[in-house]
């Protein structure tokens, strides 16, 4: 599991640590790790040429001292000093190397390698000063290389408030920030790379939020035993799809037969159905379910499909058209909308809740008394006890018509299989996108093919080896 801390958490663990090692060896290991990092991107040191913005704090301390390290093995290192104060030791160690410390920006090279962001670190505000901005603007193609998160970023809550670094590779300290994760700021982040500080877990506390890993989705992944038959494996019922819309309900279908149930239910209007049992000719109609997937594509009829649903007593995955006729707490289920969903839900600005996802997603799942899958870039699965998983699966081409059918299927079919809502919505999110960046290998793909690959994701990710279990 990928996990992720608050800046009090990071702060109350480091200090645990400082005390125990001696002055400066906790800064020695980020600065070891962060020059390591930097070789390896520029695949060496002799003769590169990079650039250190450093701000006043400790984070600069990480960029100097690493900075040395890469003066010692043959780099060309110079540092803009964007404080009046900086960390001395770290200075002077750059001094000291042979790298150049400067206030003057028309000192640097015109043309580096890489620039390093030292300007501000977990404790800063949202946004940059002018001169910080300034002396990013100068070099606008030259690859960033942030130090423990990208300065201008809000740390805890992802947020974007004003100029901001744009990174290409963030090395962070520790234990991921909520920053990395979690939209609009993870797209700031670039790639993530970890440096162990040897923290104690257990002065971390509990993660502000995780994101699964594939051994984590191995785990929860439901499998039949020996003596399964198709009742004891799951039924999951769809109830979708419009004379407008006849498609979701094929998508939604075709999610939810993915395999990982024992059978599938349809029930919506005729000539849907009989094209969906022309299409799937497995599935079959009424009958009882262990969860319902309700509302993709469902137009006007959404609202009586969810309450038809709902009179089941089982857990209900609430999509698209059926999120509209969402009026009390769904306490079981599973709400699957966008930010315009949601907005629209709410009473809240789409820009507003693409601006803090995390917060509007906590206070959906809250509200609703439910899980919430808000939709987007890093989606987010919130349940009512606060608990967030984050989902760094996916691709861009992702974003395409019926998409969202096909995960609302998935996460249903998970349910029904036995998953509790929290670990079918983040389950089902990561092999949805995990599915998705292997149908589109680079290129586009539309759901159908997502739905295709969900089968052979989910068999590659039960058997990391390549073997096939003994029959």
């Amino acid at each position: 599991m990928l996990r992720a801390h608050t800046v009090e958490d990071v702060r109350r663990a480091e200090a645990a640590a400082m005390a125990d090692l001696p002055d400066g060896a906790l800064m020695q290991r980020a600065a070891a790790g962060l020059a390591a990092a930097v070789v390896d991107l520029l695949d060496g040191a002799y003769g590169r040429r990079v650039v250190l913005l450093v701000g006043p704090g400790d984070n600069g301390g990480d960029a100097l001292w690493a900075g040395a390290r890469l003066a010692g093995r043959g780099a060309r290192v110079e540092a803009l000093l964007l404080a009046d104060r900086v960390h001395a030791g770290g200075l002077a160690a750059l001094r000291a190397a042979g790298g150049l410390a400067t206030r003057d920006p028309d000192d640097l090279s015109a043309a580096p390698d890489l620039l390093v962001d030292g300007i501000v670190g977990i404790g800063g505000r949202p946004g940059l000063r002018p001169e910080a901005a300034a002396a990013l603007a100068r070099f606008p193609a030259v690859p960033v290389v942030a130090v423990d998160v990208p300065s201008g970023v809000d740390v805890d809550t992802g947020r974007l408030d004003g100029p901001h670094v744009r990174a290409d590779l963030t090395v962070t300290f520790g234990t991921h920030k909520v920053a990395h994760l979690v939209d609009p700021a993870a797209t700031a982040s670039g790639a993530l790379h970890l440096v162990d500080l040897g923290l104690d877990p257990d002065e971390l506390g509990p993660p502000a939020l995780e994101a699964l890993q594939p051994d984590d989705v191995r785990a929860l992944l439901p499998r039949p035993g020996p003596d399964a038959q198709k009742y004891t494996r799951g039924v999951v019922g769809v109830r979708a799809g419009s004379g407008t819309y006849p498609g979701a309900a094929l998508l939604a279908v075709s999610g939810a037969g993915c395999g990982l149930v024992g059978m599938v239910r349809y029930l919506g209007p005729e000539h849907i159905a009989d094209t969906v049992r022309t299409a799937h000719p497995e599935v079959v109609g009424a009958g009882r379910v262990q969860a319902w997937v309700v509302g993709p594509g469902g137009g006007d009829d959404a609202g009586s499909m969810l309450a038809e649903a709902r009179a089941d007593g089982v857990p209900v995955v609430v999509d698209a058209d059926a999120l509209r006729h969402v009026d009390a707490p769904m306490p079981g289920c599973v709400l699957t909308p966008h930010a315009g969903e949601l907005a629209a839900m709410t009473g809240v600005e789409r820009a507003e809740i693409e601006a803090d996802p995390l917060h509007h997603a906590r206070e959906a799942a809250r509200r609703w008394d439910c899980v919430v899958l808000l939709k987007g870039h890093h989606t987010l699965v919130a349940d009512p006890a606060g608990r967030v998983r984050v989902t760094t699966t996916g691709v861009p081409w992702l974003a395409t018509a019926g998409a969202g059918d096909v995960l609302a299927g998935l996460v249903g079919a998970l349910l029904a299989a036995g998953l509790e809502p929290y670990d079918a919505a983040s389950v089902g999110s990561w092999v949805h996108g995990a599915a998705a960046t292997e149908a589109s290998a680079g290129g586009p793909l539309t759901a159908g093919g997502v739905a295709v690959q969900i089968p052979r994701l989910v068999r590659a990710t039960l058997n990391p080896s390549g073997s096939r279990p003994l029959e």
